[in-house]
């Protein structure tokens, strides 16, 4: 294949991976990465920081849009980005000394039963619940707009969110995933945020995750052009279109399309575990 016909077809793919990125709040690597790696070949270390480039390029592409709606709660955002940033150093430091293999298959459990559990929750059916003391004391509680208005929410469990934004920040780094599935997770199932905080903060948070481990990974020369430039392009513009689809979708369609997702990333992670892809 041509250079040219080969950064066609990526930027095509990357498209559609920041439209799914976008909606989802997991950015756009968590597509990115097996497709380089199964169907173009790349060798993991490149396709890991092509991957982080996308990341940072989903969070660009939709984090003003999302500001301008008043769904990202940057409060809780900046909060969880302590954590997940610290994790992510460390992550990328570890990245040529710790094998993936054990962590890939152990996130990949995870994300599988995590997605029963988002599916079971029906934000609509639950009652207020009192905010963590810390949430009152930061301000981390809001709203959101709803038809006809806003609806207000309160933050709960911030201490167990911001231990596992430190995890999600580690995996973020070794693995060059983007988190943004653990970060939406933290934030749908621990502090109770409605789903549609939790994925356009995500989307705001990812990109800051990613710039922390960035550095280190072009320092290392995992940053390549020529597949950089087909990827972020794509993404880009692929964030743009998500942000429009993502208004226009039932919180309840969302939920089954991001539980898809983790499945499938689960099972890609578990795979790459056990056949050494990692």
């Amino acid at each position: 294949m041509s250079i040219l016909g080969f950064s066609g077809l990526l930027l095509l793919l990357s498209y559609f991976a920041g439209i799914l990125g976008a909606i989802t709040g997991v950015g756009g690597g968590a597509v990115l990465i097996p497709v380089l790696v199964l169907l173009f070949h790349i060798n993991i270390y490149y396709a890991m920081g092509a991957s982080l480039i996308s990341v940072i390029a989903t969070s660009s592409g939709t984090t003003s849009v999302y500001l301008r709606h008043g769904l990202t709660n940057l409060r809780i955002g900046m909060l969880l980005e302590v954590g997940a940033v610290s994790g992510a150093l460390l992550g990328a430091l570890l990245v040529k000394y710790i094998p993936g293999s054990i962590i890939a298959i152990i996130l990949g459990s995870v994300l599988l039963i995590s997605a029963y559990f988002v599916l079971q929750r029906h934000e609509d059916g639950e009652t207020p619940a009192v905010s963590h003391p810390w949430a009152t004391a930061l301000k981390l509680n809001g709203e959101f707009p709803v038809p006809g208005g806003t609806k207000a929410y309160q933050v709960q469990r911030v201490p167990l969110a911001l231990s596992l934004m430190s995890l999600a920040g580690l995996l973020s780094g070794l693995l060059g995933i983007g988190a943004g599935v653990l970060k939406v997770l933290a934030m749908d199932q621990t502090m109770r945020l409605p789903y549609r905080v939790s994925t356009t903060t995500s989307n705001f948070m990812i990109g800051i995750t990613a710039a922390a481990s960035v550095g280190i990974y072009f320092a290392r020369g995992y940053i390549d052009p020529v597949l950089v430039f087909p990827v972020l392009l794509g993404v880009l513009l692929g964030s743009f279109t998500g942000t429009l689809v993502l208004a226009r979708l039932h919180v309840r369609v969302l939920r089954i399309i991001f539980s898809v997702v983790i499945c499938l990333l689960g099972m890609e992670l578990i795979y790459k575990g056990l056949t050494g892809g990692l």
